[in-house]
């Protein structure tokens, strides 16, 4: 056989695009012929998936899933809506979370875990591309655990059992009965799909968010011509107003349109005789922070016919 060096696989990668483990294989196979390599890959169709990898992927599914006291959610991305009702990219997506239930939420490991069947969930993920032909994203993973309580998982608008365009997972910790738990963990879960709370509560809040409307709400106080102290408390009064709408636990509750979420969770850990406390939770909204790209087909076309 012969000795495959780094700077061959290097090489290789840089001409087919394909990964790094694809391209040592593919040398090693041909023995150590580049372009024998190139047509390998081409022939199994790394080369042309590698290809596909710079197209923007904001569509696909999120996955999640519950065993015993811990949740995991994972968002997997493709080109477009289609491929999220394909057979094999929902296995792929199911099988994907599950293993994440064993991590830690880290995506770089869950790339790297080993996939069932062989090979990581990484070369499984390039394989499906190369066969579904669109790129596909293994974007981000979370998972969430409690001692005693449950972890209550919520899907909206499902594409299937435990997949689709918005997951959520609420980690609830304490001794009241599980039944009770559970059931205000659902309630909290379609609140949280519906209200998107960007943290658990407000000293958690991205600070550079918070001072994004502040400058926002100085702008507009600075409008109003109104004296300089009055200003200063109508910013200060827009950034309280932000924190609590955009924070979980003092956020009002969807379903009663009154209620703090904070209260509804004392209310129902009050009535069922224990303690609830949430502690954690995942919202993963597909494709939330991708900047989808727009194309005008006309141009594309006069671009192509040289025009």
């Amino acid at each position: 056989m012969a000795d495959i060096t780094a700077a061959a696989v290097k090489d290789l990668r840089e001409r087919s695009g394909a990964g790094m483990m694809d391209c040592k294989k593919a040398l090693v196979e041909n023995n150590g012929d580049m372009e024998a390599a190139v047509d390998w890959l081409r022939a199994k169709g790394l080369a042309t998936a590698a290809k596909k990898s710079g197209r923007v992927a904001a569509e696909g599914l999120v996955g999640v899933a519950v065993q015993g006291t811990k949740g995991a959610a994972v968002e997997v991305n493709s080109e477009t809506d289609f491929v999220s009702k394909n057979d094999q990219f929902q296995d792929f997506v199911r099988t994907v979370t599950q293993l994440a239930l064993a991590g830690d939420g880290s995506i770089e490991a869950l790339a790297n875990a080993t996939y069932p069947g062989g090979g990581t969930v990484s070369e499984k993920l390039t394989a499906n591309i190369a066969t579904i032909g669109e790129n596909q994203t293994l974007r981000r993973a979370k998972v969430v655990e409690v001692k005693q309580g449950a972890v209550v998982p919520y899907v909206h608008n499902a594409a299937g059992p435990g997949l689709g365009k918005i997951g959520v997972l609420v980690a609830l910790e304490g001794d009241a009965p599980l039944a009770d738990i559970e059931a205000l963990g659902k309630q909290l879960a379609m609140h949280i799909a519906a209200a998107s709370p960007l943290a658990l509560h407000e000293e958690g809040l991205d600070e550079a968010l918070v001072e994004r409307e502040r400058a926002i709400a100085s702008e507009k106080a600075a409008e109003s011509g109104k004296p300089a102290n009055i200003i200063e408390k109508m910013i200060e009064g827009a950034v309280a107003k932000f924190r609590k709408e955009a924070a979980l636990l003092s956020q009002i509750f969807v379903m009663d349109n009154k209620s703090k979420i904070a209260d509804v969770i004392a209310a129902a850990a009050k009535a069922a005789g224990g303690t609830i406390v949430l502690t954690d939770y995942v919202r993963f909204q597909l494709g939330e922070g991708i900047e989808k790209e727009t194309s005008d087909f006309a141009a594309e076309v006069a671009a192509a016919a040289g025009v």
